[in-house]
């Protein structure tokens, strides 16, 4: 598979009267094609503002690309004027944002938000577009589209409103589909159905998949490769069997540690002890060692980069730098 997109040092922060915030400090990873690629990590983390970031939804003043570089086809988004950038945001990059009934317009009809795109980028008539409306409100698994297609959101469920969101990302049969917490506050149930129509769209069209999410079940649902975010950088990432099989840093394990196992009985569940760190307050260091039990004195004062430690699966943590581990 060739690389889609290539993201290399990408950096993102919001300035506040407090202080410079680095919600994405020097990220690097790539998506290939067919590929699902999963973000996971904490509240907090920068797996949004990264998926932000892609899509250049971040804005100036309060907040700024700083650097890198986001290679998509072999043209980086980062250099394109907000025109161009327009032509390829809801064409060939997609986006699935966390609450619907705040993405969607409540005044609009269901159908005519649909169409939008489908009348900006692929420059069909309205007649076009509704038939076509149809098609994809049928096509996300809701029974009387045409009747659909003439609600307003509020006239409908969380799930059906999740679906829908799902048909106009889809709309323009984008190479890269961005799917920000696409199953927060749903139960499990609709959680089940919206992510296996994800994998058939994703199956049936060869698009790929960014999915950003915090729930481990999802990644072990969709994932094939997986990507580990705590306070901004990346600390491991890896194919998703073996991430999940033989995690590297001791983040990573904390959180496979904390994940309720089905038939196995627990007084308490595990949960990662401290905090996370004020990112206000965040010095040259790895970040995750004062809740780390295997903190060395390298740890606070350094900062680890991220190495290769097996095919396709790095980590950035002290406890792999033979130099470090045996001094």
């Amino acid at each position: 598979m060739s690389d889609l997109m290539n993201i290399d040092g990408l950096s993102t922060y919001f300035f506040t009267e407090e202080g410079k915030v680095k919600a994405v400090d020097d990220v690097s990873f790539r998506v290939r094609e067919g590929e699902t690629v999963c973000i996971v990590g904490e509240s907090g983390c920068g797996k949004s503002v990264t998926a932000m970031s892609i899509m250049g939804l971040v804005e100036e003043p309060g907040g700024k690309v700083a650097q890198g570089k986001i290679d998509f086809q072999g043209e980086d988004l980062l250099k394109m004027d907000k025109n161009t950038l327009r032509t390829i945001r809801g064409n060939e990059i997609a986006m699935i944002f966390q609450e619907p009934m705040s993405s969607l317009n409540p005044v609009i009809k269901i159908g005519e938000q649909i169409m939008e795109p489908l009348i900006v980028h692929l420059k069909m008539n309205k007649k076009q577009a509704r038939i076509r409306a149809i098609e994809l409100i049928k096509q996300v698994g809701i029974s009387r589209p045409e009747q659909i297609a003439d609600s307003y959101p509020h006239e409908l469920s969380g799930g059906m409103l999740q679906r829908i969101m799902i048909a106009i990302a889809i709309a323009c049969s984008p190479k890269l589909l961005i799917a920000d917490e696409p199953t927060t506050a749903l139960d499990v149930t609709i959680q089940a159905q919206i992510l296996d129509m994800l994998r058939e769209i994703k199956d049936s069209s060869g698009m790929s998949i960014l999915l950003i999410t915090h729930d481990l079940g999802v990644v072990a649902e969709m994932a094939d490769y997986v990507i580990v975010m705590y306070s901004g950088k990346i600390v491991e990432e890896g194919e998703v069997v073996e991430l999940f099989n033989n995690p590297k840093h001791p983040y990573t394990k904390g959180l496979l540690k904390s994940k309720p196992v089905i038939n196995q009985r627990q007084d308490e569940l595990y949960s990662i002890p401290g905090q996370v760190p004020n990112p206000l307050e965040l010095v040259p260091s790895c970040y995750f060692h004062d809740r780390c039990e295997h903190c060395m004195p390298v740890c606070v004062s350094q900062q680890p980069r991220l190495k290769e430690v097996a095919s396709r699966q790095k980590v950035a943590c002290w406890l792999y730098e033979e130099a470090v581990v045996h001094a």
